[in-house]
C-alpha cells in the first residue's frame, strides 16, 4: 500500500483509490501520486510537506520527459532539510528517491550512511559511506560572508575526525572537506584554492594507517597547516603515559595496546606485569570514544573472557577509582586552542564511567552550579597547582586544537583520562538548562578564529 511517508491520516484527495491500490514504495515514482500527496499535506496544514511533494512531482516530470535540465538537486535539498530537522526516517525516504533518479549523488549516500549509523545499522552505513566517497572526495561548502577558504582533511572510512563544524562557522569560512583516504595522490593537485589546512583526522588509530599518505600531502603544502599528523600520532592512548606522565602534578594510568588476545593465560599475566597494569583493567576497542565498547574487568577471568570475545586491537588500561570525598566521580574537560586551555564542561556522576549525557546534569541544580563555578574561574575550582599542570599538558601536547578529560585527585594533582584532538565542544540550546555553557564555547571559537588569522597572516 502506498501512503504518505510523513503521516497516515488517510486524507489523500481525489487519487485516493489509486494510492491505496498501487504497491509502489512510500516515495513513489509517479508524479500524479506526489501531487495527490501534496494536496493531502496542504489540507492537513503541512505546507512544508506539500512543497516537498510538489518538488518531487516536478522533478519526476522532468526525468520522464527526458529533459536535459532534469536534476535531483532540488529533491536532495528536500531530503537534507528533513535530515537537518532530525526527521531521519522521512529524510531517508527522500534520499532513496534521489538515488533512484541519480545514483551518483554523493551527499545522499553520505547522509544515508549517517542515518543508518545513528540507528545502529553498521553494515548499511558502511555500504553507503563507501559508495559516497567512491563518487566524490571533495565537498565545498561556500560561505556567504567568506573570509577564508579552509581545506579540512577528513577520514571517510571511519570516525575519528575532529568535530570542526563549530570551530569553522559556515557563515564566514568556506569549508572544503577532502576525504583524503579515498583520494589518489593526483587529486591533491586538482583541489580548489584554499588559504589554510586543518587536519581533522584527530584519532591516532585512524590516522596511523594514513601516515604515508598524509606525509606525501603535507610535505608539499605551501599553506599553513593546523594539527600536523605527527602531533596527532603522539596522542595515542598507550603513548599518553610516556607523553605526559613525567610532568609535575600529573598522573596517567598505565596502558598497553594489543592487536590480538595473548596466546595463553601466562602470556596475558606477563603482559600486564610488564606494563605495570594491575586489576581492575579497562578494556576498550581501538579508535573508539564516548565509552563505546568500554568494559571494566574486575578479575582475570573477566578480562580473559573479554579478550577472547573481542576482535581487533584493544587498549588495556589500569583502572583508578577517582571518586571524590562526596562519593561522586567528576570529569572535567578543558579545550586547548594554540596550546592555551579553555574550560568547556564538568560532568558529575555516581558511576565510574562519566559522560555528560549520562550524568543527569540537568536534573540537579547543585551539579550545574558547580559546573558554572568551574567555567567562570578554573583556577579557583581546581587550584593554581592543577591549573599550571594543565597549562603544561597543553604545551606538551603541542596541538593547535585538542583537549583533555581529567579529574582532580585529593592531593590536588591532575589525573588524565585522555588527551587528544577529537574533543567535542559545541553550543547548547539558547533557552535550555545548559545555556550557561555557550559563552565559554564562544571563547573557544573566538580563540580558534584568532589562531587562523595569525596563521594566515604570516
Amino acid at each position: 500500500m502506498t501512503r504518505d511517508p510523513e503521516h497516515s491520516d488517510g486524507h489523500l484527495g481525489p487519487h485516493a483509490g489509486a494510492l491505496l491500490a498501487d504497491p509502489a514504495p512510500a516515495f513513489p515514482l509517479d508524479p500524479a501520486l506526489h501531487r495527490a500527496l501534496a494536496d493531502a499535506r496542504r489540507a492537513a496544514g503541512d505546507e512544508l510537506g506539500a512543497v516537498a511533494h510538489l518538488i518531487a512531482a516536478h522533478t519526476l516530470d522532468a526525468y520522464a520527459s527526458g529533459s536535459a535540465e532534469a536534476s535531483a538537486a532540488n529533491l536532495c535539498d528536500v531530503a537534507t532539510g528533513y535530515f537537518m530537522k532530525g526527521d531521519l526516517e522521512i529524510a531517508a525516504g527522500w534520499y532513496q528517491l534521489v538515488l533512484t533518479l541519480d545514483p551518483n549523488v554523493a551527499v545522499a549516500c553520505q547522509n544515508l550512511a549517517a542515518i543508518h549509523a545513528s540507528a545502529g545499522r553498521a553494515t548499511e552505513a558502511d555500504a553507503y559511506r563507501e559508495r559516497a566517497y567512491r563518487i566524490q572526495r571533495v565537498f565545498v561548502e561556500e560561505a556567504p560572508g567568506q573570509v577564508r577558504r579552509v581545506l579540512v582533511l577528513c577520514s571517510a572510512r571511519a570516525s575519528g575526525n575532529v568535530p570542526f563544524e563549530g570551530l569553522l562557522p559556515g557563515a564566514v569560512n568556506c569549508r572544503i572537506k577532502y576525504a583524503i583516504d579515498y583520494a589518489a595522490d593526483a587529486e591533491d593537485e586538482q583541489l580548489p584554492p584554499f588559504d589554510l589546512v586543518f587536519n581533522a583526522i584527530g584519532e591516532p588509530d585512524i590516522a596511523a594507517p594514513l601516515a604515508a599518505r598524509l606525509e606525501r600531502f603535507t610535505s608539499r603544502l605551501a599553506q599553513p597547516l593546523l594539527n600536523p599528523p605527527v602531533a596527532i600520532g603522539r596522542t595515542a592512548r598507550d603513548r599518553t603515559p610516556t607523553l605526559l606522565g613525567d610532568l609535575p602534578d600529573v598522573q596517567v594510568a598505565a596502558c598497553v595496546r594489543i592487536d590480538a588476545a595473548p596466546s595463553s593465560d601466562i602470556a596475558l599475566a606477563g603482559l600486564l606485569k610488564d606494563h605495570a597494569i594491575a586489576l581492575p583493567v579497562l578494556a576498550r576497542p581501538a579508535a573508539t570514544h564516548g565509552g563505546e565498547g568500554l568494559v571494566r574487568c574486575d578479575d582475570f577471568t573477566a578480562l580473559q573472557a573479554r579478550l577472547c570475545d573481542s576482535e581487533g586491537p584493544q587498549y588495556l588500561t589500569a583502572f583508578r577509582d577517582t571518586r571524590s570525598a562526596d562519593g561522586y566521580y567528576r570529569k572535567y574537560r578543558m579545550i586547548f586552542v594554540d596550546r592555551e586551555p579553555f574550560p568547556y564542561h564538568l560532568a558529575i556522576s555516581p558511576n565510574w564511567m562519566v559522560h555528560y549525557f549520562s550524568a543527569d546534569m540537568e536534573a540537579h541544580a547543585w551539579k550545574l552550579d558547580e559546573e558554572r563555578r568551574f567555567l567562570q574561574d578554573p583556577a579557583a575550582a581546581l587550584g593554581q597547582r592543577a591549573l599550571q599542570a594543565i597549562v603544561e599538558i597543553g604545551r606538551r601536547l603541542d596541538l593547535d586544537y585538542g583537549g583533555i578529560d581529567f579529574t582532580l585527585l585529593p592531593d590536588g594533582q591532575v589525573f588524565v583520562f585522555e588527551a587528544n584532538a577529537t574533543m567535542l565542544a559545541h553550543y547548547e540550546r539558547g533557552t535550555g538548562a545548559l545555556a550557561h555553557k555557550n559563552p565559554f564555547v564562544q571563547h573557544i571559537v573566538d580563540a580558534f578564529e584568532r589562531l587562523m588569522k595569525r596563521r594566515t597572516a604570516v
